[in-house]
């Protein structure tokens, strides 16, 4: 008797458990609804380019604190954004996103690009060829690989790298550090500029089928690069957009810190035309997808249009770069 009540009692536990998880079962599956819901929405919020910044009063700031604060502002942008950094992410909805952690990654190379020429050039003593030791971390930070979660963590170099050029700036305000607004210097960081926006061009012009053009008179064959990949051609879209986004940011900085240099070796105006013609990569895209249409086809190529822009801009920049070079 006693052994049937306890197999009675256990398969009413049994079934009391059963129960409880039906009462759940709608619970659960609204929860999966809503992420499935949710995933999508947070997706599209944290795919979203921030707007362009704003550069801060230059009326009161010492030489170099504008471009200092202009890319102490450049790298808060990547990880304040909305959704963080989202380069290194393991978990959805990030893990799922590609566009605009391949946007975080031109931001990212233009900023090293201009650190380096502050540690190499703009900030060093020459007095005594000194480097700084904010710069010199910044540096370092930044050049992080951008794709690394953990030891060490990516958005916690980042900060760290901030940190040092808030710090520089800082110091330059308390005339304890050194900045030099020397035309060779800007002519070094343009060469710099020039190297990667050809780059950047030459990806975004591979997105059509390339092949062997003749060079005419010389009976030989020039390769055009290789065609991008269908898949790839969205990251090297955005890619080329981020680094847009913030060497537009950057030249700003260095209209007002080189102004005066730049009206004397009348480079101004050049300066003034490759803004323009950033400013119209920042142009909305309204298409849901990057398209790779051809010729005078039905839909357009959104990488050679981006790619016209950037060379006009290119072009520009090495105007201003011979000027600066010229010595008269």
């Amino acid at each position: 008797m006693d052994a049937w009540q306890d197999r009675l009692g256990e398969r009413l536990q049994v079934w009391r458990e059963q129960w409880a998880l039906a009462d759940r079962m709608p619970l659960l599956m609204g929860a999966v609804l809503l992420s499935l819901l949710l995933l999508p929405a947070f997706g599209w919020y944290w795919s979203r380019e921030p707007a362009m910044l704003e550069l801060p009063p230059a009326a009161e700031a010492v030489p170099g604190q504008v471009l200092a604060g202009a890319l102490s502002d450049l790298v808060g942008a990547l990880h304040d954004k909305p959704g963080g950094y989202l380069r290194n992410d393991l978990l959805p909805p990030g893990l799922l996103l590609d566009n605009i952690p391949s946007w975080e990654l031109g931001v990212l190379r233009q900023t090293r690009d201009m650190t380096r020429a502050l540690h190499r050039d703009m900030g060093l003593s020459h007095a005594r060829f000194v480097p700084d030791d904010d710069l010199a971390l910044a540096e370092t930070a930044l050049n992080v690989n951008p794709d690394s979660w953990m030891f060490p963590r990516a958005e916690a170099e980042l900060r760290q790298g901030q940190m040092a050029l808030q710090r520089y700036r800082t110091r330059l305000g308390e005339r304890k550090a050194t900045f030099e607004a020397r035309p060779a210097y800007l002519a070094r960081w343009l060469g710099d500029v020039d190297a990667t926006l050809g780059q950047r061009a030459t990806l975004l012009n591979a997105a059509l089928a390339s092949a062997a053009v003749p060079v005419r008179g010389t009976g030989v064959d020039v390769l055009l690069p290789d065609e991008t990949p269908w898949r790839h051609i969205d990251n090297v879209f955005y890619e080329a957009r981020g680094e847009a986004w913030a060497l537009l940011y950057l030249l700003k900085a260095v209209e007002i810190e080189f102004g005066p240099e730049l009206e004397r070796r009348q480079a101004a105006l050049s300066l003034r035309a490759a803004i323009h013609e950033l400013e119209a990569t920042q142009q909305a895209v309204w298409s849901p997808v990057i398209l790779n249409g051809s010729g005078f086809g039905l839909f357009a190529n959104h990488s050679l249009v981006l790619a016209n822009y950037l060379g006009r801009a290119r072009a520009d920049l090495a105007d201003v770069a011979g000027l600066l070079r010229d010595p008269g």
